[in-house]
């Protein structure tokens, strides 16, 4: 698999712990972008989606905004 992800997050948010715990497991590699510690992440998002909304996985330059989706797409791509 050569997909490049990202994920937006902040640590505070449950829905971005959940999702943060599936990549764990499923020991994926994954550039972290936290939305509230950098300010140029938060801005990206924004021009990305129009939305501060996180956790946000980008898939090869395209959003994925909804935690349950994003886990159900990480299972099904990187479980063996």
């Amino acid at each position: 698999m050569n997909s490049k992800l990202s994920l937006y997050y902040f640590p505070q948010c449950p829905f971005c712990a959940h999702v943060l715990h599936e990549i764990r497991n499923l020991e994926i590699d994954v550039a972290l972008k936290d939305t509230r510690e950098n300010p140029a992440n938060r801005e990206e998002l924004i021009t990305l989606t129009g939305k501060t909304q996180v956790p946000c996985l980008v898939v090869d330059g395209k959003p994925m905004l909804e935690s349950m989706e994003i886990i159900a797409y990480l299972r099904s791509t990187f479980s063996s």
